[in-house]
């Protein structure tokens, strides 16, 4: 079953525990690169790093190209009644907000992949 997650550190420790992590990895880079946007995440990156690289990036990309954003959202499959409901006052916050749901949705994919298959 997928896990409900207070924090971006639960869902990491979580993919960590269940030996899913790197697969949450790869997964992050290839749908990044399916998005057509470059984010540098060695395989080996430890889960801190992890989501501070991602925070980072997607706060870039709302400030610098909203478009490739979009774009980015769309492929990972974020909802967009979710990223509608996040209530912050500041673009930090925000890309924080969605830096979490875009950690659950990749979770999602590697979960499901490894639960039932291929």
């Amino acid at each position: 079953m997928v896990v409900n997650f207070p924090t971006i550190s639960a869902l990491l420790e979580h993919a960590e525990d269940k030996s899913l992590y790197q697969n949450l990895v790869l997964q992050l880079q290839k749908d990044f690169v399916f998005a057509n946007v470059f984010i540098d995440l060695p395989d080996e990156v430890p889960p801190g790093d992890l989501k501070t690289l991602i925070h980072e990036k997607v706060y870039y990309l709302i400030m610098e190209k909203f478009t490739d954003y979009l774009n980015l959202l769309y492929i990972i499959d974020v909802p967009e009644k979710v990223v509608k409901g996040i209530e912050a006052t500041d673009v930090v916050e925000i890309s924080e907000q969605v830096t979490f749901e875009i950690l659950k949705r990749e979770w999602q994919k590697v979960w499901f992949r490894n639960e039932y298959g291929s």
